[in-house]
């Protein structure tokens, strides 16, 4: 049981007084830093005096791999974070004063893509995120901290096959509620199994996903037949490496001859197909949104539009085109109107939610010429925040505070 929540090192347990956990800046607060162009100095320099005064300060290590993964040096950050987990698998984050509820999430190291970044999440809130650490040598959660609710927040990815199978495992043992607490669902999220879970949806257009490995794509660029891959294969395809996010390594294949020129200059050894399908709007523009399902409930992230067909938001311009945050803010206020994004899509959202099955998870999509809801990717690890600058893009905030008490009410109240 807890004890009084201004207090961390008050909270108690049927064992006795709780030990309170290393407390990190956590990944949302640096992320801000990095978002709003701030100096980072002044905060790698404090992180560093940290480890200088007792190298065996977990929360300080844990705190500089997400500053140097923020800058790109995801080598160093992991080693810094096996060395962290090492010394302590328990972390906590407050936020506001911390006189809120504690939400434990099981965690596995890894970048900003590999858990739930439910940090994010909780901005505004007084949680508590409790981030405990997992692997496939986990062999019990008997040991789980104090908490008022628990999250699965292990991610799909090619690394984390064994730590999900393992979980999935000991989730019977836990007994309580768990969000997302069914990681077989979780790992089944690849881009070919979500092609094959939305195959036949009305209103859904998934395209059919192949993974194939390096030989046999060499073969088809030396002049085999495309269709030896798959039954009906056409180009152009897209192709991307297997484990990549944020269009990494993606390609619009147009011929065997291109494949080969793809081929020799990246090194994966597996990689995703599918046709490409061209969802261009009137105006020219590629219009992606995010879209996160709360308890089956749709709530709007954001709508990028740009004139190349890989559409991230953070290139995508949309800070230095009023046309296109014009676009953005009428799919926003208009989301959840008879005639909205939402509204327009309800069938496919519902059906979407119960082939899916998890209580949070989210889609980048698209809708086609004919209507249809176009999806790319569905994933437990999409970042949702809420950095950006509220003069710029004033019908965010109120949009992000709903979808965080959203969130919230699910934890604790759902």
């Amino acid at each position: 049981m807890r004890g009084d929540k201004g207090d961390t090192a008050s909270i108690t347990t049927e064992a006795g007084p709780h030990q309170p956990e290393p407390l990190t800046l956590g990944m949302a607060a640096i992320a801000r830093f990095v978002f709003e162009g701030k100096d980072l100095q002044p905060l790698f320099d404090r992180v560093i005096a940290r480890l200088d005064a007792d190298p065996t300060d977990a929360a300080a290590m844990m705190d500089l791999a997400t500053i140097l993964q923020s800058h790109g040096r995801s080598e160093e950050a992991a080693a810094l974070r096996a060395e962290a987990v090492a010394l302590c698998r328990t972390f906590a984050t407050a936020h506001g004063d911390g006189s809120g509820p504690r939400l434990l999430t099981l965690v596995t190291p890894g970048d900003f893509m590999s858990n739930t970044p439910v940090d994010f999440l909780l901005s505004g809130s007084d949680v508590t995120l409790v981030t405990h650490h997992v692997d496939e040598t986990t062999d019990s959660l008997a040991d789980l901290p104090p908490h008022d609710a628990v999250l699965m927040g292990v991610a799909e990815a090619p690394a984390h096959r064994a730590t999900l199978a393992r979980l999935d495992g000991l989730m019977p043992s836990y007994g309580g509620r768990v969000l997302n607490g069914n990681p077989a669902r979780i790992a089944g999220l690849t881009r070919d199994g979500v092609s094959r879970l939305l195959a036949d949806i009305p209103g859904v257009l998934c395209p059919p996903t192949l993974r194939a490995d390096r030989a046999a794509l060499a073969q088809v660029a030396a002049g085999a037949p495309l269709e030896g891959l798959h039954p009906g294969l056409r180009w152009p395809l897209v192709l991307r490496p297997v484990g990549t996010h944020a269009g990494e390594g993606m390609e619009q294949v147009l011929d065997h001859l291109h494949l080969g020129a793809i081929l020799s200059v990246n090194d994966a050894e597996a990689f995703y197909l599918a046709p490409f399908v061209e969802y261009a709007g009137p105006n020219g523009l590629y219009a992606k949104a995010r879209v996160v399902l709360i308890g089956g409930r749709p709530y709007p992230v954001h709508l990028a539009l740009s004139e190349h067909w890989i559409v991230h938001y953070l290139s995508a311009a949309m800070s230095g085109n009023t046309d296109r945050r014009e676009a953005e803010q009428s799919w926003f206020e208009s989301f959840d109107d008879a005639t909205g994004f939402a509204r327009r899509h309800a069938g496919a959202f519902a059906a979407m939610q119960a082939r899916v099955g998890l209580d949070y998870w989210g889609l980048d999509c698209a809708e086609t010429a004919d209507g249809q809801l176009l999806v790319f990717e569905i994933d437990t690890a999409l970042i949702v925040h809420d950095m950006d600058d509220p003069e710029t893009f004033p019908y965010k905030p109120p949009a992000m505070r709903r979808l965080f008490q959203g969130f919230r009410d699910l934890a604790f109240n759902g």
